[in-house]
């Protein structure tokens, strides 16, 4: 079925509209797989004290002054670490990352530090814990959070960034991908 078979059970007659109560979850779920997004793992804490979740949830939300968006769940181990230290680490993912994606989507049941191992780390000026080898790190210092249903809205204040030119990972409808630039 198209997206305009499925408009046409909601005609639209010009008159005001009452919003919704709300959509159900696993339709919103459902539609939101069709939407691809860059990979990218957010760090935070320090030493036994560091954890890390797996998002496509990451943005830029201003360049004046830079500032970077993301999205973690109150539920998330990342949630507390966060709230603690008041950094973390954008790490965006390479195209040859996807073990590490899985490491920090908790994958196998690994938890905390466990997930650190395997790759190199490092810090920068925020504290928070940075991938070596990642695409790009975009280390933030946290601005405000906003707190709404499941999910923390968390605005950080970009402190240092790294980049280096590659092939991003990129997920959707359930699969790893990557976006390669010539």
């Amino acid at each position: 079925m198209t997206i305009a078979q499925n408009l046409a059970a909601y005609p639209f007659d010009g008159a005001p509209r009452r919003i919704a109560a709300h959509a159900e979850a696993a339709s919103v779920k459902l539609a939101m797989r069709t939407l691809s997004g860059g990979v990218s793992v957010i760090t935070a804490g320090v030493g036994d004290d560091r954890t890390g979740a797996t998002v496509t949830s990451a943005t830029a939300l201003s360049m004046e002054p830079p500032t970077m968006i993301v999205s973690i769940n109150k539920g998330s181990s990342s949630w507390p670490v966060i709230q603690r230290y008041g950094h973390f680490c954008v790490n965006i993912l390479s195209a040859d990352h996807q073990a590490i994606a899985d490491r920090f989507a908790g994958i196998g049941g690994i938890k905390g530090t466990q997930r650190y191992e395997g790759a190199r780390w490092t810090t920068m000026a925020s504290g928070a814990p940075v991938l070596s080898e990642a695409l790009a790190a975009i280390d933030c210092e946290v601005e405000e959070i906003i707190e709404r249903h499941s999910h923390a809205i968390i605005l950080g204040r970009a402190v240092a960034v790294v980049s280096s030119a590659g092939s991003s990972l990129i997920y959707g409808n359930g699969r790893y991908g990557q976006i390669t630039h010539a």
